[in-house]
């Protein structure tokens, strides 16, 4: 069973799936609720990492629709019973998600359309956890991160010493880079960050060492 690290009051899983080990995120207050980030493959690992946590998951929150990060998406939400939320901006992606896969020749089900869309400062509560929606476009045009209290679920916008590709369909590093400043940097330097691949680092690291960002 993976131990969560400890924020305060939160605890945050990071699961490795697929075989781009694009990490899903678990998220949880005190109370035992939460909410799960990028369920990109392997649903029955994801499924086994809910039900070890005891957490009671209120929703399926996506970063952005790449393929890697909505792989898992379908089987989740039916197990689950929760609604899926994503940014209008990275609807189109997300429908595309079974001809991107196609094309690394990698097996994928592609999920029915989320439910909700996400805004610019939408808050997201469960239990006494809450979580504030960021955009940050550039890897994806409807590329948003989550900001809690110490951490940011960022998805692929900012990396252990990287930052998201910026070579893909929609993608703009200028807009990348305006958006990490704008909304990642502007965070305290121990705030930790969960990207959607490799290990989580700080945004205090990343200022201080990320070549990206020099």
């Amino acid at each position: 069973m993976i131990q969560p690290r400890q924020h305060g009051a939160v605890r945050v899983w990071s699961l490795s799936t697929g075989p781009l080990q694009e990490n899903a995120v678990l998220v949880a207050g005190t109370e035992n609720e939460g909410f799960l980030f990028d369920p990109g493959d392997d649903a029955e690992r994801i499924l086994a990492l809910v039900r070890g946590s005891g957490v009671t998951v209120r929703g399926i929150l996506l970063t952005h629709a790449h393929f890697d990060h909505i792989g898992a998406v379908q089987p989740v939400r039916e197990a689950l019973g929760v609604p899926v939320w994503l940014h209008p901006a990275d609807l189109p992606i997300y429908r595309l998600g079974a001809a991107s896969a196609a094309r690394w020749n990698l097996p994928f089900t592609q999920p029915a359309d989320p439910e909700h869309g996400i805004a610019q400062g939408q808050p997201f509560t469960a239990g006494d956890l809450t979580l504030t929606a960021r955009e940050l476009p550039g890897h994806a045009p409807g590329h948003v991160v989550f900001v809690g209290d110490g951490f940011v679920v960022a998805g692929d916008t900012l990396f252990q010493g990287s930052i998201g590709r910026t070579d893909l369909p929609g993608g703009n590093h200028t807009q990348l880079l305006d958006g990490i400043a704008r909304e990642l940097l502007s965070l305290p330097d121990d705030v930790a960050v969960y990207p959607g691949h490799g290990p989580a680092t700080t945004v205090g690291a990343e200022r201080r060492t990320n070549p990206f960002l020099r």
